[in-house]
C-alpha cells in the first residue's frame, strides 16, 4: 500500500476451503495451527484450500493486481472479496466495515452503488443495444429514465463508443463489447472496481489497446481497483502493486520493480525472469534526493520507464530531474543508477 493513501479494502487472513466440512477446521478466531500445516492437513483430508491465509490492503486510488497461473486461487480470492462466494475464515473490510457481517440486503446495495465488476465473459444482454446495456444497472437502481440515459451516454463516450449507442452486442467486436462492459460497470460510480481477467479473451493487439484504454480511464477516474490476470506482462504493465499467488497462497506482494529486483523465492524469480527491467523499473523507483545542481533539461515523469530514458542516456546526460507528486518531492535520477540496473538485468538474463 502507498504511504499516504488510506486503505480502502483490507483482506485479513482470508481462507476459502472447498470440501465436505471446511468449517470444522476453523473456530471463531479463524484457525488454530500454522497456516502451511493447516493447508497440508486440509489436502490430506480431502479438502481443497483454494485461498490460504491471504492478507493485504489496497489503498484508495490504487491498481492492485493479483496474478498467478491457472488454479492458483486468484479468481476465487476476488470472488471472496466481492462476497460472490463466502470465505471460510478471515475478515474483509471496506472502509473499515466488515463485509462478512453484511446482510444479503446490504450486499445488494453495496453491489449496486459501491462495487463495480467486470469479468472475462462480457455478459452483455443480447436483446438490448449499447445504450440499454450501459443503462441497465441504473434502471435496477430505480434511476429515472432521463437521468440514466444521460449517465449512460456519458459512460459510452468515456470508453470511446460514442455513435454506437444503437448497436447490439452481436454487431460489435470483442474489444467493443468489453468497452460496453466497462461502461456498464462504471455507470454506477463504484468506489471499488473488481476486474477478473477482463481482457484475456481478446486478441493480443486488441488486448494491448484495452490496457491502454484502462490506464487512460484510471488516470481520469482514480478508482480503487483489484485486477486479476494470469499474464505477467499485463500485470507488470498495469499494477501499482501486485500479489503473486501459488497454490492458494500469496507468495509475494510489492511494486513491480521490487518483485523483479528482489524475488521472494525461486518460484517468483522463475516466474519473472523474462520480464525486462527496462520496461518495469520507473524513474521514481531509482530517483533519490540529491545536492547536485539540477540541469536545465526537461524533467522526467516518475512513471517513465528506464527504456524511455535510454536515448537521453546514450546522448550523454548524467543527471535527470524527476517530477514530484502528492507522495514524493522532486528528485534526481543518476545515470550511474540506470547503468547499474541495466547491468543487473543483463546478469539476471545470463543466469536464466
Amino acid at each position: 500500500m502507498t504511504d499516504t493513501a488510506p486503505a480502502k479494502l483490507s483482506c485479513r487472513n482470508v481462507w476459502k476451503v472447498f470440501g465436505r466440512r471446511p468449517s470444522y477446521y476453523f473456530d471463531s478466531r479463524g484457525y488454530v495451527i500454522d497456516p502451511d500445516a493447516l493447508a497440508e492437513r486440509l489436502r490430506a483430508e480431502a479438502h481443497l484450500p483454494a485461498v490460504v491465509d491471504a492478507s493485504f490492503e489496497v489503498a484508495a486510488g490504487e491498481i492492485f493486481v493479483i496474478m498467478g497461473l491457472s488454479g492458483s486461487g486468484k479468481s476465487t480470492l476476488v470472488r471472496c472479496l466481492s462476497r460472490l462466494v463466502d470465505p471460510s475464515a478471515g475478515e474483509i473490510l471496506l472502509d473499515g466495515r466488515d463485509l462478512l457481517k453484511a446482510t444479503g440486503k446490504e450486499l445488494i446495495e453495496l453491489r449496486r452503488h459501491a462495487m463495480g465488476m467486470v469479468f472475462q465473459n462480457f455478459g452483455l444482454l443480447p436483446h438490448l443495444d449499447v445504450l440499454g446495456n450501459v443503462a441497465f444497472p441504473l434502471k435496477i437502481q430505480g434511476m429515472p429514465a432521463r437521468e440514466r440515459e444521460e449517465r449512460a451516454r456519458e459512460m459510452i463516450e468515456l470508453v470511446g463508443l460514442k455513435g454506437r449507442e444503437d448497436s447490439y452486442p452481436h454487431q460489435l467486436s470483442g474489444g467493443q463489447q468489453q468497452r460496453v462492459g466497462i461502461a456498464r460497470s462504471l455507470a454506477v460510480g463504484p468506489e471499488l472496481w473488481f476486474l477478473d481477467e477482463p481482457f484475456s479473451a481478446l486478441d493480443p493487439l486488441i488486448r494491448r489497446q484495452m490496457q491502454d484504454e484502462f490506464l487512460r480511464l484510471q488516470k481520469m477516474l482514480k478508482k480503487t481497483i483489484v485486477f486479476i490476470t494470469h499474464d505477467i506482462g499485463e500485470a507488470f504493465r498495469l499494477a501499482d502493486r501486485l500479489a503473486i499467488m501459488r497454490a492458494g497462497k500469496i507468495v509475494q506482494i510489492g511494486r513491480p520493480a521490487d518483485i523483479v529486483l528482489n524475488p521472494a523465492d525461486a518460484y517468483v524469480a522463475e516466474f519473472t525472469e523474462d520480464v525486462p527491467l527496462l520496461n518495469v523499473i520507473r524513474a521514481g523507483d531509482l530517483a533519490t534526493a540529491g545536492e547536485e545542481t539540477m540541469p536545465l533539461v526537461a524533467p522526467v515523469r516518475r512513471d517513465a520507464s528506464l527504456g524511455e530514458l535510454v536515448p537521453r542516456l546514450a546522448a550523454g546526460e548524467k543527471i535527470f530531474p524527476v517530477e514530484g507528486n502528492a507522495s514524493a518531492p522532486p528528485s534526481i535520477l543518476r545515470s550511474s543508477d540506470i547503468l547499474a540496473a541495466l547491468k543487473r538485468d543483463s546478469a539476471r538474463r545470463i543466469r536464466s
